[in-house]
């Protein structure tokens, strides 16, 4: 069932409650509950849904909140985003605050000022960060990534290897990029070819071709480094 609550003066709301299909648009609210589609771009102050979303375009919210699974055939651009699930956009993410508790894939470049969760990501462009707190429990890729402060442990794997074994076939807990350049960097089971900072944590099981910094560099016994130099006085 489709609702639009009209008010005069005021911005609709969208509201999608069991199976139903809805038009793109401007609304104040989005409120979907079930299985949705939505034909088209949508804007809005607030989205939030439960279940299977699908949206045939690009989304500009404000406050969003997804429990479930969704795909968004455009970009994202959102103030605050709070994940539980699985997130997939076809284009990039701009947005301030991400806490993600799932997965996030975004075909584009994925630019936050903070990022924190649990889970796993695929992000095929950059990702800039001002701040990074991840604990993985699934795969984490980026081609690049540029942060201020970043700190990457794993999760509990065993929960979710129990909750999508059957839909992703390799979660292996790790970071991967080619590039990593920050100023505070923690990293643990990550892999890279370039690690560049100024405080630089090479925790367990890392594996780093190159490893730049300019204050100060800690390495895990168990870590493997190709080269490491020092930038700085």
């Amino acid at each position: 069932m489709t609702e639009e609550d009209k008010e005069p003066g005021h911005l609709s709301d969208l509201i999608i409650n069991g199976v139903g299909s809805a038009a793109g648009g401007t609304y104040d609210k989005v409120l979907i509950d079930g299985v949705g589609k939505v034909e088209g771009s949508l804007t809005a102050r607030i989205f939030k849904a439960n279940g299977q979303i699908r949206v045939k375009g690009e989304l500009e919210t404000v406050e969003m909140e997804v429990n479930g699974i969704m795909n968004l055939e455009g970009p994202l651009r959102v103030n605050t985003m709070k994940l539980d699930g699985i997130l997939h956009v076809d284009g990039g993410v701009t947005g301030e605050n991400c806490a993600l508790n799932g997965l996030m894939t975004a075909k584009g470049d994925c630019e936050l000022e903070e990022f924190r969760g649990v889970g796993g990501f695929t992000i095929e462009g950059l990702l800039n960060a001002g701040r990074m707190d991840i604990r993985l429990a699934g795969a984490g890729q980026a081609h690049e990534i540029g942060v201020e402060t970043l700190k990457v442990r794993q999760g509990d794997k065993s929960l979710w290897n129990r909750l999508l074994g059957g839909i992703i076939p390799k979660l292996k807990s790790e970071l991967t990029a080619k590039v990593i350049e920050g100023d505070d960097l923690d990293l643990e089971y990550t892999n890279a070819d370039v690690v560049r900072g100024n405080y630089v944590i090479i925790g367990v099981g890392c594996s780093v071709e190159l490893v730049e910094y300019r204050t100060g560099l800690t390495v895990h016994p168990g870590a493997r480094i190709g080269k490491e130099v020092k930038t700085g006085d």
